[in-house]
Parts: structure tokens; C-alpha cells; sequence
């Protein structure tokens, strides 16, 4: 879909809130979409919208074409709207991309972001072999800077005769070299946006899945830093890492300090340089109020292979993990906390979290990998072990984790718990099993290498073999049961 009207009248008012003397030339674009006209479809006459593209590099110059369809003259690359472009940004990018440059390679200005820095108003002769009569274009000209690393041009040779890197003085277009003049942009590339790695000083970090039905935001479906864009009121992108902390999901974290600068893609597929903090923080994520996406969990580093990540977040992770490493004696207690020592004879207990997933009186259950350290071949309900973090919070990072299910802590009740011994030398076992209320999603395999089948059972009929415990929890479930002890002897 082309762009809306809606769009440009958006355009056309944030760029006036800027320029508002320009008000009186531009008041035949903004009669037009009054009108409800199509402003960005060539036909439209009297007048219609283009774009152009202002690409500086490092050394203050600006790119320029000659264009076959202007008679050679040396234009920004720039042409008309096509159906394709969502937005006149998009617009902009595509007339770049014909010049070899991808969107990848270019980066909005922390100036001006996307809004236009120009609106050019240019009468356009008629083209009887074309059937055009004469007409004026509303150029709309959005700024990016050129990236390191960016690539050769590569001219479209039907369109594109020549090319040239032009000193802002020497910029083609009157309007834009007065504003070009005027500013302040030096083609040098620095971070508008901030995130954190927030980490506990013993090998977790805490990540933010972001919600995966909103195709429109960064990032969606994806586990990713806490942060976002700087905002007007940030003095710093110090400041803007801390606001979006507390903003997001209500957390302070002292002391952060600057870790690296990631590049993602932002979602008009241009380059976005983020400013990377890091600080400790050692609490429960299911106690933080969460404003945005889905939840908040600790993760470890092996769990990073099997998340949904970006590349670079995760290498910047990986990084991390290797700048960070844990002491030779392994994990260590947060400073302040009282050291785990138990009174003589306390044996400590591992606690196991499950999900017991019933619909329609069948309860889910997975084929554990026949090569699986534990129960390999058998079903199983989902499940996993407790690092430091509470059960509920355990059993809703192991439900997307394992199978994409997204369930709210909130909605989740214990309905038994075993209390186990597989063996007298094992160390003893609470199983807590927890009943989903409600959730969002199917059963997805996202650790093929432990579980090889999800699959709904009748709870009158379950499969074999079925892990010992999970039977006798589902049958303790059935009879109304909380509590079932296995494997004690004397």
C-alpha cells in the first residue's frame, strides 16, 4: 500500500512545526490532502509528492546522481512514490538502494530521525511522450548518514549516468544547501538509542521477550535488553537507559556503566546504533511491573542458543559472558545476602517445576529424545529445574522456553507436589506441579534436542512409558491429591 494520506499530512505538519514559514508554499499540498487527494500517486495534478534522499559521509559531502530523466543535471537520488512504499521513508530508502547503497548502510541523523529536512516545491515541464502536462513536485527529502563498511555505489545504468560526493556548499538544490548550511550535521555516527544488560555478577542475565503479535515493533517474538529511543528530556543516553528501566518494568539498577555499541536493523531496515550499559541487579523478575512484552526472566548463557535472539544480542551477550567470568569456585552469593549455610545435617533439596496443561480432559505431554540424560524415550510433562528465581516465574520461562507457551504467573495454581528419592545415593527432589488457568499459544518444539513430540492424552489413558513421578502426580491430580512421596525407604 502506498502511503496514506494520513502519513503525509503527518509529514507535511511535523516538518511545518519546524519551518513554519514555508506554510504559504506549501499550501497546495496541504489543499490537496484537505481534499482527501492521493497526494503520493504521480497522476494527481496539478501537483504530487516525491522523495529524495540526503546522504552525507564522514567527510560533510553529499551524494548526488545524474539522473537521465533530468537531462544529467546532479540530483540527491530521489523519484517518485511507488505502490510498494509504505511510507514516504521507504520511499527515500528504495531511490538510495538503486544507487547500491542498501537501507542496511544508512543511518538516520539523531537531528532529525524521520522527519524531512527538506520540502523542495520545483515546476515540472511537460512530457508529451509521456502524456504528462506540466505540473510541480513536492520533494520530500529525508537525511541519513552513510555507515562504515558501507558498500561501493553501483549506478542502475538505464537511470544513472554518473555520480559525485558534493561538499554541502556545493549542493545542488538551493533549499536544501540553505538548510545543509544551517545545521549541525557532521556525518558523524553516534548512538540515539540505549539498552542494558543487566546481569547478577554469577552467570544469569536478565532478558525481556517481547510480544510476537506485533509485527509493527522491533524486534517481535524476540528475547532482547531492556531499553529504548532517547527522548527529548534525556540529557544523556545515560539517562534514557534509566528512564526506560523503570519505565518498562519499574527497575532501578545503580551504577551502570557503558559496555559496547550494538548495531540492529530498526524496522524501516535502516542502521540503528544502540548505546549497550551494563549494571548488576540481583532480584526476582516476576515481582517487577512490567508495562511492555511478555515477561522478564534470567537466563543463562547456554540457554542462548536455544532463545529467539537477535544475532548481535546474542554475540554481545556471549561477549559479555566471556568479559564476566564466574569465580573458579563458581557462582558466589550477592553482596548484602546471607551466605547459604544450613544447620548440620540439612540436606538441600533440588526443586523441579511442571506444568500440568489439561484441555478437554487431555493433558499435555511430551516424547522425551531418545539420547536424553534423563527419561530419554519417555513421556513427560514440561518441566525443568528452579535456578534462583521463584517456581511460578521457573515455570513460565520453561513454557515459551520449551514449547512457546505464554502463560502470566498470575494464572498458574499448584495442584501437587511430589516429594522424591530416585535413588538412595540422589539427592532428594521437590517436584511442584502447577496448573495453567489459562494460556496463549500451541505446543511448538523449540528444544528438539529434549523433546521430539508434544501430544494431548486422554488423563484416563496415558501413554507408555511415562516418567514414574508424572504418573503418580497426574493420578494425585485425578484423585484430588496434593502431595504423593516416592522412593523413601524406613
Amino acid at each position: 500500500m502506498p502511503p496514506s494520506p494520513s502519513h503525509v499530512r503527518t509529514v507535511v505538519t511535523t516538518y511545518l512545526d519546524r519551518h513554519p514559514g514555508e506554510r504559504d508554499a506549501l499550501a497546495g499540498l496541504l489543499a490537496a490532502l484537505e481534499a482527501s487527494a492521493e497526494p503520493t500517486n504521480r497522476t494527481t495534478l496539478p501537483a504530487h509528492t516525491t522523495c529524495s534522499a540526503v546522504v552525507i559521509d564522514r567527510h560533510q559531502r553529499v551524494l548526488h546522481i545524474r539522473h537521465k530523466a533530468s537531462g544529467g543535471l546532479l540530483l540527491a537520488p530521489g523519484g517518485h512514490v511507488e505502490t510498494d512504499d509504505d511510507t514516504l521513508l521507504a520511499a527515500a530508502l528504495r531511490e538510495v538502494e538503486k544507487t547500491g547503497i542498501p537501507a542496511s548502510a544508512l543511518v538516520l541523523t539523531p537531528e532529525l530521525r524521520d522527519e524531512p529536512i527538506d520540502i523542495d516545491v520545483h515546476a515540472i515541464d511537460p512530457d508529451p511522450a509521456r502524456d504528462d502536462a506540466a505540473h510541480r513536485h513536492y520533494d520530500v527529502r529525508f537525511v541519513f548518514y552513510l555507515a562504515d563498511g558501507a558498500p561501493e555505489l553501483a549506478l542502475q545504468a538505464e537511470e544513472v549516468t554518473g555520480s559525485a560526493w558534493l561538499p554541502f556548499d556545493e549542493v545542488s538544490s538551493p533549499t536544501l544547501r540553505e538548510k545543509l548550511a544551517g545545521s549541525a550535521l557532521d556525518g558523524v555516527i553516534v548512538a540515539v538509542n540505549a539498552s542494558a544488560i543487566v546481569h547478577d555478577g554469577n552467570g544469569r542475565y536478565l532478558l525481556h521477550l517481547r510480544d510476537a503479535d506485533k509485527p509493527w515493533i522491533w524486534e517481535p517474538g524476540c528475547w532482547s535488553l531492556l531499553g529504548g529511543v532517547r527522548e527529548p528530556q534525556d540529557r544523556t543516553l545515560l539517562d534514557t537507559v534509566h528512564r526506560e528501566l523503570y519505565e518498562e518494568a519499574g527497575l532501578t539498577v545503580a551504577d551502570l556503566e557503558p559496555y559496547a555499541v550494538e548495531h540492529v536493523t530498526g524496522t524501516d531496515g535502516t542502521r540503528v546504533p544502540i548505546q549497550v550499559f551494563t549494571g548488576l541487579w540481583n532480584g526476582d523478575p516476576a515481582r517487577l511491573p512490567l508495562t511492555e512484552g511478555v515477561m522478564l526472566a534470567w537466563v543463562r548463557p547456554e540457554k542462548f542458543p536455544h532463545m529467539t535472539t537477535l544475532p548481535s544480542t546474542r554475540e554481545l551477550l556471549e561477549q559479555h559472558a566471556v568479559d564476566h567470568p564466574l569465580p573458579a569456585d563458581g557462582p558466589t552469593a550477592p553482596a548484602g545476602s546471607a551466605r547459604a549455610k544450613a544447620p548440620s545435617g540439612t540436606v538441600l533439596n533440588v526443586v523441579g517445576v511442571h506444568l500440568y496443561l489439561e484441555r478437554g480432559g487431555q493433558v499435555l505431554l511430551g516424547l522425551r529424545h531418545p539420547d536424553s540424560a534423563y527419561a530419554g524415550g519417555s513421556w513427560h510433562v514440561l518441566a525443568g529445574h528452579c535456578e534462583a528465581e521463584a517456581a511460578s516465574a521457573c515455570l513460565v520461562r520453561e513454557a515459551y522456553e520449551e514449547a512457546g507457551l505464554v502463560i502470566e504467573s498470575a494464572n498458574v495454581e499448584l495442584v501437587h507436589t511430589v516429594h522424591m528419592r530416585e535413588q538412595p545415593t540422589d539427592p532428594p527432589r521437590v517436584q511442584l506441579f502447577f496448573r495453567a488457568l489459562r494460556w496463549e499459544g500451541e505446543p511448538k518444539l523449540r528444544e528438539p534436542d529434549k523433546c521430539v513430540q508434544w501430544e494431548w492424552w486422554n488423563v484416563k489413558e496415558l501413554p507408555e512409558p511415562v516418567v514414574p513421578y508424572t504418573r503418580a502426580a497426574i493420578e494425585g491430580i485425578r484423585a484430588g491429591r496434593v502431595y504423593t512421596e516416592l522412593g523413601w525407604t524406613g
